[in-house]
């Protein structure tokens, strides 16, 4: 599939970004770290706490990147900002009104995933990140989309059989379309976008 943008015009998105948001980043993978650590220890109000979180997240991605830095270079990131600001409405909805949205850490094998998936996006991803692309500045990091969605799709491991299947509709798009960024870009570490996918899907379309 061809890009209306080149590899160049790709990765100085991310340096614009980086630039323009600094410290922000780093507020994002704390509160990131935070949301990990409320479930993991299993504090009080956890569940509201994560999926304010994670609704945070998206909309931030929806807002920030997408419409603001991605669309410059690419008009269907208005579509995909829309997207993402639905989804942090949906995870919001599921977590204040519906409160569907439950979470905990059991260490079974769907939980040990989960905590993989999330670390993976936390710290994993944007090491291998700077690694590749040489440069701090061009680092994809938590808080942008494909490292968020990672992580977000661990989370979703870590909800019980109440939450909802349709929550996975929106990351489960992206994981395909950020799976080209791999393909064509060298982004390699987005490959778990679409392993991360296809594992939460088989696990939350099991639950009853």
């Amino acid at each position: 599939m061809k890009t209306p943008f080149t590899t160049e015009q790709f990765f100085s998105v991310f340096e614009n970004y980086n630039s323009a948001v600094f410290p922000a980043q780093l507020i994002l993978l704390l509160l990131g770290i935070f949301a990990l650590y409320m479930v993991i220890t299993q504090k009080a109000k956890k569940d509201r706490t994560v999926g304010s979180l994670l609704g945070l997240f998206w909309v931030w991605m929806g807002v920030v990147y997408h419409i603001v830095f991605f669309s410059p270079i690419n008009p269907a990131a208005q579509v995909f900002g829309a997207l993402f600001i639905l989804q942090g409405i949906f995870l919001l909805i599921e977590t204040f009104k519906r409160r569907k949205l439950e979470f905990s850490y059991t260490g079974n094998l769907k939980g040990n995933l989960g905590l993989i998936f999330i670390l993976f996006g936390l710290v994993i991803y944007p090491v291998i990140s700077y690694f590749l692309a040489g440069t701090v500045e061009k680092t994809i990091s938590f808080g942008l989309p494909c490292p968020t969605t990672i992580a977000t799709f661990g989370f979703f491991l870590l909800t019980g059989n109440k939450s909802s299947k349709y929550l996975v509709i929106i990351p489960s798009l992206w994981a395909l379309i950020g799976t080209t960024a791999a393909l064509k870009f060298g982004v390699y570490q987005d490959f778990l976008l679409i392993v991360t996918a296809i594992i939460t899907n088989i696990y939350v379309l099991k639950k009853q």
